[in-house]
């Protein structure tokens, strides 16, 4: 039975981690909000969400249905998935330290979003775009850094070396890596540049990934939608370099 992935249509946002994933491994799986048809599109999504029946009520998009089973947000549905398509380790304990890692990662995802939505997710843009500039003068001076040299150095000090995460083999974090690396490059390019030599180990896992042959095929494909202006990683040219 094909997994079912439901997230908002039209966006990469925080669906884009699990759908790596997927896509990776390979996996068979349903984009049901992409999909049209009975018990497909975002529909279907909301009809979950406020389902009065459903058992297992995830709060918010990103969640996963394996079967009858509903897992919800993208570390939990990472950890879930790791070991059943091959993108985690075999040690527990190890699987634990991956999960700690994507967890840092849903920390940086959420101060990424909040450079461009500083006040109130409910208002616009363009009515909190000073404290925007303010937040994200902030996040490219302190917070950047501050993320990506903690996992330049978690890269550098793995003892099976720097090719990857944790471990001698590619890592569900690994992807994770590449799309936080990708969304902030078109979210601050001048910003990254600027910043680029500082993390040779993960521009390096960056090139890498890509260059995976599901992966390269994915991103060539009309599967991977376009960064844009109503995800996580936007680019405000106002907002960039703004340090």
């Amino acid at each position: 039975m094909a997994y079912e992935l439901y997230y908002w249509d039209g966006i990469q946002g925080r669906g884009e981690f699990v759908r790596l994933a997927l896509e990776e491994a390979g996996a068979d799986y349903i984009d049901i909000t992409r999909q049209s048809g009975r018990g497909r599109g975002t529909g279907a999504m909301i009809d979950i969400m406020e389902s009065d029946s459903e058992p297992h009520i995830p709060f918010a998009p990103p969640f996963l249905k394996d079967g009858d089973l509903i897992i919800p947000h993208v570390a939990n549905i990472l950890f879930y998935l790791g070991p059943k398509l091959g993108l985690a380790p075999e040690d527990e304990g190890l699987r634990h330290v991956v999960n700690g890692l994507q967890l840092t990662v849903t920390d940086f995802v959420a101060e990424a979003h909040d450079t461009h939505h500083p006040i109130d997710m409910s208002l616009y843009y363009e009515d909190q775009k000073q404290e925007a500039k303010a937040r994200s003068a902030a996040f490219i001076r302190d917070r950047i850094p501050k993320f990506l040299g903690y996992f330049e150095r978690v890269l550098r000090h793995n003892p099976k070396g720097a090719k990857h995460m944790v471990g001698d083999a590619l890592t569900y974090v690994d992807l994770s890596l590449f799309q936080v690396i990708a969304g902030l490059t078109y979210a601050f390019p001048k910003a990254m540049t600027k910043r680029k030599a500082e993390y040779p180990a993960l521009l390096a896992l960056h090139g890498a990934v890509a260059k995976r042959p599901n992966i390269a095929r994915y991103l060539a494909s009309p599967r991977r939608l376009a960064f844009n202006e109503e995800g996580i990683f936007r680019h405000y040219p106002e907002l960039d370099g703004v340090e």
